[in-house]
């Protein structure tokens, strides 16, 4: 595809992030900031636990050596790479919060694997990091606007494939009907995995997009009926007054429903 026909698709994916901006009146008297990610929330299951397996890792894994190398690009505390652990035996981090590297060492040092981090957003830290059989990359892409040179990136540093992925829509829409009670504000529904592939598609890489449903979905958010109403209530921008209410809101979604996630990956020429 010409270079104006991917700016267009780049310009489009953009925009459809740009729409999930929140109007600065309810942010300027949001009593804390509503997207920050809990380091709880990233953490791995100790080794005797295994992390339920994914078509995600099933794609990583099978072109994996024993001893291979992984790229985990907004890492987290490791699920995406501590699943594949074995038969990788190398890992390398990256993410912006230390405090999220922090629980990737820990994790990679109780399966004795060697491992890396570094700090920062890709991809500009990307020219630090060393490349690595595969590339992992999970729930990262829709917060990344310029997605042509992160794409670009990742692919750069993938010897053999690069695997993503995201769910079918955005991981803010199971707040939508919240923002219509709470706000009367009416939430986007794109961008896609679709558009993500088509991007991919049209910068050369052969993405194939697979679709499938997290079952292990609901045993992740589990919190404390406390903690769940205290995490709605900073990403919703209340206040805590207003805790009852969304409490008695929170229980028409409490019994949490598999999310349909895709997979989009492809082999490095």
């Amino acid at each position: 595809m010409s270079s104006s026909g991917i700016q267009a698709l780049a310009s489009q994916w953009a925009a459809d992030l740009d729409s999930w901006a929140l109007p600065q009146e309810i942010l300027d008297q949001a009593p804390e900031v509503p997207w920050k990610h809990p380091v709880a929330m990233f953490t791995v299951a100790p080794p005797h636990t295994p992390i339920p397996d994914s078509l995600s890792h099933q794609r990583a894994r099978e072109v994996l050596e024993p001893g291979g190398s992984v790229l985990d690009v907004g890492s987290g505390g490791g699920r995406a790479s501590m699943a594949i652990t074995p038969p990788a035996g190398t890992l390398t981090a990256v993410d912006h919060q230390q405090e999220m590297l922090d629980e990737f060492h820990k994790a990679a040092e109780a399966r004795g694997t060697i491992a890396h981090s570094y700090l920062g957003d890709w991809p500009h830290v990307a020219a630090l990091v060393p490349e690595a059989d595969v590339v992992v990359c999970h729930h990262v892409a829709y917060n990344v606007a310029d997605i042509v040179p992160f794409l670009q990136a990742l692919n750069a540093h993938a010897r053999k494939r690069v695997v993503m992925e995201v769910p079918m829509s955005h991981p803010m829409s199971n707040f939508n009907d919240l923002w219509k009670k709470f706000w009367n504000l009416d939430r986007p529904i794109l961008p896609t995995p679709y558009q993500l592939q088509d991007i991919c598609l049209a910068l050369g890489f052969g993405a194939v997009l697979d679709i499938w449903e997290d079952r292990t979905w609901g045993a992740r958010v589990d919190l404390p009926e406390e903690e769940r109403i205290r995490r709605a209530r900073v990403r919703l921008c209340l206040t805590q007054d207003r805790d009852a209410e969304l409490a008695a809101a929170l229980l028409a979604e409490k019994d949490a429903k598999p999310r349909s996630i895709a997979t989009i990956w492809w082999d490095v020429k």
